[in-house]
């Protein structure tokens, strides 16, 4: 199968699971505000979960567990990120944002409760044996935590009030907190699951993470709001340093692009059963949404 197709069907599996995970709670608006926050996006970080288990010998349905664990993980942050006192989006996948849709505690009980949907989900037996699922839910709270994207998103709030804009290196530090840190588990979750070695993963997936931000403060300059599916240019309207900001559009594709050709290069021990993994950091360099 093509990257796309692979992306697309394990998008599906993962939706499925977490239709079933959502399925038998009460039909009240914090669930409801669940289910909408969960439909949708690339699933990028899904597939790098079930890819790196494919590639360790580990099939999707034992990895969909772990995949639709970090989606749901990653659909709290974007529900609380895009909240007035965080980030104040009204747009998210072309559609309204969780608080603008329902209210704001609606907003924060259901990131609050996909949050912890997503460590129910990797205590799911086909993740394998119990010293495997504790190392994926101790690699999940340290990436979505004080360490990762926490972290990083407290680093980009008090950049706003800060009496300098941020230096490249400090918006690096931010970025691989509020981005990197869950591309990196995600990628790392296959080699957990198999009791393998997960540092080239890593290695493939920091470089990778970084490209993913670069492309993403490239699309707030060059997007279009239809295809992004989100507000562009709130970055430069707040004055906020960017990987663009101080690189310049030319040089941040250039640097992107070098990251990309690093995580190809962290891949070489697997050699083309990675194929699909280069094509995803390929993707997130050329993406539009």
């Amino acid at each position: 199968m093509s990257f796309h197709d692979l992306l697309q069907a394990d998008a599906a599996r993962v939706q499925a699971r977490l239709d079933a995970a959502l399925a038998g709670l009460d039909d009240v608006p914090v669930v409801q505000a669940m289910r909408y926050a969960v439909q949708g996006g690339k699933r990028l970080r899904a597939f790098l979960v079930m890819e790196s288990a494919r590639l360790h010998g580990v099939g999707p349905e034992a990895s969909v567990s772990a995949a639709a664990a970090v989606e749901a993980l990653h659909a709290y942050s974007l529900i609380h990120d895009d909240m007035p006192c965080m980030d104040d989006d009204d747009l998210r996948r072309g559609l309204p944002t969780v608080h603008v849709k329902w209210d704001e505690a609606t907003a924060v009980l259901a990131g609050d409760a996909l949050q912890t949907l997503a460590f129910e989900l990797l205590c799911d037996p086909a993740l394998g044996a119990a010293e495997r699922r504790l190392a994926l839910v101790a690699g999940l709270a340290r990436a979505s935590g004080a360490q990762g994207m926490v972290l990083g998103q407290a680093l980009d709030i008090a950049a706003e009030t800060a009496p300098a804009p941020l230096t490249l290196p400090e918006i690096t530090r931010l970025q691989a907190g509020k981005t990197g840190a869950l591309i990196c588990f995600s990628a790392e979750a296959g080699a957990l699951m198999a009791g393998a070695d997960p540092a080239p993963l890593r290695a493939y997936a920091t470089a990778m993470g970084l490209a993913f931000q670069i492309a993403d403060d490239i699309l707030d300059v060059t997007g279009d709001e239809a295809a992004t599916g989100k507000r562009v240019g709130k970055d430069a309207d707040a004055g906020k340093a960017t990987f663009v900001s101080h690189l310049g559009l030319e040089g941040a594709r250039a640097r992107a692009s070098e990251l990309v050709q690093q995580a190809e290069n962290a891949l070489s021990p697997y050699g083309d059963r990675a194929a699909a993994l280069i094509e995803a950091a390929r993707f997130v360099i050329s993406r539009q949404s």
